[in-house]
């Protein structure tokens, strides 16, 4: 098969292309690097003619310096994947599977055990500066039991990375409907590994904590550490990228799947694993916070198991030894 990677000179996307080649697939990397643009339709168009199927990494990741990001996120994120559609439809290319993230669902599933499924609204900043990190329940104020998102929990994005990210599902939903397309939105949880961007207000939690460590400084958890994720290895990711790609398709409709390691970890630990596995500082728990953030989400990934039969093979603290001694 050949596949279009946009975004394939980047982080994930450069092991996705590592994976489709070990398959005996031919990946056909478009990346901003090469000065491809997937904003730019004359390059998009030029580069569909012979493909199969198109990996759609390229995006603008993270939360950014603040919400005068907003029109560079939606540009890049939104306007570039209704390019890429658009060329697809004209082209005939009539699979996807799309970098989805888990960030759409806002806060994670939470249970009270009086009024048993709720959904918190956003911490407030009167909460966050008295350090009461933990949502509680809307209807009787007392404490939650977080627990996994399933793929059909509503969507809830609490910032613009969130909405770019749900607003490229619906897009590639209406591409499906419109040409009987097969869409697949892979919805990574916190993708950790080799070739992790570092300092960099757009990259995640485990290249500054790593930068931190190879500074000789200690990992700054905010909050009180206790944020609730799972940090899947991007090898898991670009496998689960090849085994959708491979999967029978379905025509018409956007299948989303949850790709994580379905072992959750606190921001706590990951930072004592890292800090471990370089010899490092321990970890400051510091108590800030960024508005935006989610205290805890963690997603029930047993779908893409069941359904496509990929599982997760780097384990957590393998990973992060590994993602320690990355240089």
């Amino acid at each position: 098969m050949r596949v279009l990677v946009t975004g394939g000179a980047g982080f994930i996307g450069s092991h996705v292309v590592e994976a489709l080649t070990a398959h005996g697939h031919e990946p056909v990397v478009f990346d901003l690097r090469d000065g491809l643009d997937v904003r730019d339709a004359k390059a998009v168009a030029a580069a569909l003619p012979g493909v199969d199927a198109v990996c759609h990494q390229a995006a603008m990741v993270g939360l950014g310096t603040g919400f005068g990001d907003a029109v560079e996120y939606v540009s890049r994120n939104d306007l570039g994947t209704a390019v890429l559609l658009a060329a697809m439809a004209d082209a005939g290319v009539r699979r996807l599977v799309l970098a989805g993230s888990m960030v759409v669902y806002g806060e994670g599933r939470y249970a009270c055990e009086r009024h048993g499924v709720v959904r918190p609204g956003p911490r407030s900043v009167a909460d966050l500066d008295a350090g009461r990190f933990e949502p509680r329940c809307p209807r009787c104020g007392e404490e939650l039991t977080p627990g996994l998102v399933g793929e059909d929990a509503p969507a809830d994005p609490r910032n613009v990375y969130a909405t770019t990210k749900l607003a490229q599902e619906h897009l590639a939903a209406a591409w499906a409907r419109s040409t009987g397309g097969s869409a697949v939105s892979l919805r990574y949880h916190n993708v950790y590994g080799p070739g992790m961007p570092r300092d960099t207000p757009y990259a995640g939690v485990a290249s500054f904590f790593r930068s931190a460590l190879a500074r000789g400084e200690p990992p700054r958890v905010f909050e009180d550490g206790g944020q609730r994720r799972d940090f899947v290895h991007v090898r898991d990711v670009a496998a689960a990228n090849v085994t959708a790609l491979e999967a029978e398709p379905r025509e018409g409709v956007l299948t989303v799947y949850n790709t994580g390691s379905g072992e959750p970890h606190t921001v706590g630990e990951m930072a004592r694993a890292l800090s471990t596995a370089c010899g490092g500082p321990d970890p400051v728990v510091t108590g800030e916070y960024r508005l935006g953030d989610v205290r805890h989400i963690t997603a029930d990934s047993s779908r893409l198991r069941a359904e496509l039969g990929w599982k997760p093979e780097v384990g957590f603290g393998e990973g992060m030894r590994e993602f320690a001694a990355d240089s």
